[in-house]
C-alpha cells in the first residue's frame, strides 16, 4: 500500500512511502489499542507479566539480620554499608521494576528516523560508532568500567530488552564525565520516545507504555528535565492507601518540567522532594514503581531491594573540582558566604551544618508553579499511604536486640501545605548545572547576577565554563524558528514559559561584585 507522505525533513517535498501489510495492520491497531490499553491499566494489573524477580547472581540475595543478634561494631557497620550500597547499585542497573519500554532492536534503528544529514553519518558509521551517536542524540551514557554499551540509565536485560531505571535522571555526566548519581542534564525522554514509536510503527510493533503514557501526559518539553512530579502523581491516583489499584479515571494535574536534584544530597536531607514534603526512606524511592503490573505484593517483595538502593544513593559522595582554584580569594569567599548564604544552605568543612530550611515562595521569588501542582488534596493522598509509614523491620531495627515482631507501622510525618522550597546542601554545586528547581539558570554566575540571567539560551556542547561554573551555552532572544528538528528545538531553554521562570532568589543583589566573584571561587571547593 502506498501512502502520500509529506516529510517534514525533505524541505517539506512530498513523496511516496510504501507500507507492508503488516505495518498497516499496526498502525489500525494502535489506533484500537490506544484506549483500551490506557483504561485498562487504569483499573487492573496485567497478571501476564512479572516484573522485579531477581535475576542478580548467585550469593548476592536479599540479607536479613538477626534482630536479636549482637550489635556489630563500627568496622563491622561500614562493611555492611558498603555491602549493600554495592548491591543497591546492581539491583539498579540490573532489574527491571517496569514493564520493558523496548528492545535492542528498536533502540538500534532510531537512527533511521533521524533528520538528514545526521541520518546519513549514522548510516555509514559502524555498528560500535552508531550506538554510541543513538546515546548522545539522546542523553544516555555507557556504563562506568562497562563494555557492553547499554546505557546506564536502562536495565537491559539477556533477551535485549530495555527498561528505564532511576539513572535515567539521576544518571548523567559531569561536564562529559560519566557520573551515576548526577542530575542527567541533557535526557531527552520526550523526543526519544515519540522516536521509539516511530521506528516500532515502521517494525509493525504496537506501542509501550511510554508511547501510550506520553498521548496523556507530556514527558519534558526541555531536553534535561522531566515531568516527573506528575509522573508521580498520576500513578498514585489509581491506587488506594495500601496500594491496591483501584478504578478511577484519570485526574487533571498541572504539568511542569523539573531538574533532577544530585544524588550526592541525599545523605544530608531528612525529606525529600525540593518542598521537603515527603520524609525520606526506602519505601518513599518506591513511588515511581506504581504502574499497574506492580500489586502491593511487589512492593513488600522488594522492599529489602530497596533498602539497597537507599544505602546506595546514601553513599554518592560529590565529586571535587579538577580545574584551578584562586585559594585566597576563596578563602575571603568562604567568609562572605558564611556571613550571607549559611542560613539557609548551611557551613561546609569541618563542624559543617546544614539546616534543612524552608523559604516562605513570597521570599525566595523562584517559580512558584511546582509549588501548586502538588496540591494539598494530592500530597494528603501521598501521606495516607504505605509509602508515607515505616516498616515495623526498620522499627525494630531501630531497638536494636530490644526489638521484635510485634512491632507496627509508624506513620511518618508528611508536609501537606509547605509554603515554599527548602533551599538544598551546594555540595558539589559546580558540578550540578543548571540551577534552581526548573533548571533554569544555566551557570553559578547568573545565579549571583540575577539581572542578567539570559531569558533564552541552549548548552552548546559538554565542556563547562570555567569563568562562569557552569554550562557552556548560547543566549538568545527567541527560539530559531528555523529549526525543525523537534529534539534540536528542545535544547532551548525558555524562561518566558510556564513552570521555567529565572526569577527569584535576588539574595546576592546585596553582595558587591567583588563579594560576588569571591563567593563564585568558594562554590568551587565545596
Amino acid at each position: 500500500m502506498n501512502l502520500i507522505h509529506r516529510d517534514s525533513t525533505s524541505n517539506g517535498r512530498v513523496r511516496c512511502v510504501q507500507f507492508t501489510s503488516a505495518s498497516i495492520g499496526a498502525l489500525r491497531t494502535w489506533i484500537a489499542m490506544i484506549c483500551i490499553v490506557v483504561l485498562l491499566a487504569q483499573v487492573q494489573p496485567l497478571a501476564a507479566q512479572t516484573i522485579g524477580e531477581p535475576i542478580r547472581p548467585a550469593g548476592q540475595g536479599d540479607v536479613v539480620a538477626d534482630q536479636t543478634s549482637v550489635p556489630e561494631g563500627p568496622k563491622q557497620q561500614e562493611a555492611g554499608r558498603n555491602q549493600a550500597a554495592e548491591r543497591g547499585y546492581r539491583f539498579l542497573i540490573e532489574q527491571p521494576v517496569l514493564p520493558g519500554d523496548f528492545t535492542a532492536q528498536v533502540f538500534d534503528q532510531l537512527w533511521t528516523v533521524w533528520p538528514e544529514p545526521l541520518r546519513r553519518k549514522a548510516e555509514q558509521a559502524g555498528a560500535k560508532q552508531r550506538r554510541l551517536m543513538i546515546l548522545d542524540r539522546y542523553g544516555l551514557t555507557v556504563r562506568p568500567n562497562d563494555d557492553s554499551l547499554n546505557p546506564l540509565q536502562y536495565v537491559v536485560d539477556q533477551r535485549g530488552a530495555f527498561t528505564m531505571n532511576c539513572f535515567a535522571c539521576h544518571g548523567g555526566s559531569v561536564y562529559g564525565k560519566v557520573m551515576p548519581g548526577a542530575p542527567n542534564n541533557r535526557y531527552a525522554l520526550q523526543s526519544l520516545t515519540e522516536d521509539i514509536g516511530k521506528v516500532k510503527l515502521r517494525l509493525g510493533i504496537l506501542p509501550g507504555t511510554m508511547e501510550l503514557g506520553a498521548i496523556f501526559i507530556p514527558l519534558g518539553t526541555n531536553n534535561g528535565t522531566t515531568n516527573a512530579v506528575v509522573f508521580g502523581m498520576a500513578l498514585l491516583n489509581g491506587r488506594d492507601a495500601d496500594l491496591n489499584v483501584i478504578p478511577k479515571l484519570p485526574g487533571k494535574f498541572i504539568h511542569h518540567d523539573m531538574d533532577a536534584p544530585p544524588w550526592w544530597h541525599f545523605s544530608k536531607k531528612p525529606q525529600i522532594y525540593i518542598d521537603g514534603f515527603a520524609a525520606k526512606g526506602h519505601r518513599a524511592l518506591m513511588q515511581f514503581s506504581l504502574v499497574p503490573e506492580n500489586g502491593p505484593d511487589f512492593f513488600h517483595r522488594h522492599e529489602d531491594d530497596f533498602r539497597d538502593v537507599f544505602a546506595y544513593i546514601s553513599s554518592i559522595e560529590p565529586p571535587k573540582y579538577d580545574g584551578p582554584i584562586d585559594q585566597p580569594l576563596a578563602d575571603r569567599g568562604r567568609k562572605v558566604f558564611n556571613q550571607s548564604c549559611a542560613d539557609c544552605h548551611g557551613t561546609y568543612g569541618q563542624n559543617a551544618d546544614y539546616p534543612n530550611l524552608r523559604v516562605p515562595i513570597d521570599q525566595v521569588g523562584t517559580d512558584p508553579v511546582r509549588l501548586k501542582a502538588l496540591t494539598p488534596e494530592g500530597r494528603q493522598r501521598y501521606a495516607d499511604s504505605w509509602f508515607a509509614r515505616s516498616s515495623a523491620k526498620d522499627d525494630a531495627a531501630k531497638d536494636g536486640p530490644a526489638g521484635n515482631e510485634t512491632a507496627r507501622e509508624t506513620k511518618l510525618e508528611t508536609v501537606i501545605v509547605p509554603g515554599g522550597y527548602v533551599a538544598p546542601p551546594l555540595d558539589g554545586v559546580w558540578a550540578s548545572a543548571p540551577y534552581f528547581h526548573n533548571g533554569s539558570v544555566p551557570t553559578l554566575w547568573h545565579v549571583m547576577h540575577p539581572e542578567q540571567r539570559p531569558v533564552v539560551w541552549r548548552p552548546l556542547d559538554q565542556t563547562m565554563d570555567q569563568q562562569k561554573v557552569g554550562l557552556n551555552v548560547e543566549t538568545l532572544v527567541q527560539v530559531p524558528a528555523a529549526i525543525q528538528d523537534p529534539l534540536l528545538r528542545r535544547s532551548y531553554f525558555d524562561t518566558r514559559k510556564s513552570g521555567k521562570s529565572r526569577q527569584g532568589h535576588d539574595f546576592p543583589n546585596q553582595l558587591n561584585e567583588d563579594e560576588k566573584a569571591a563567593v563564585l571561587e568558594y562554590l568551587k571547593t565545596l
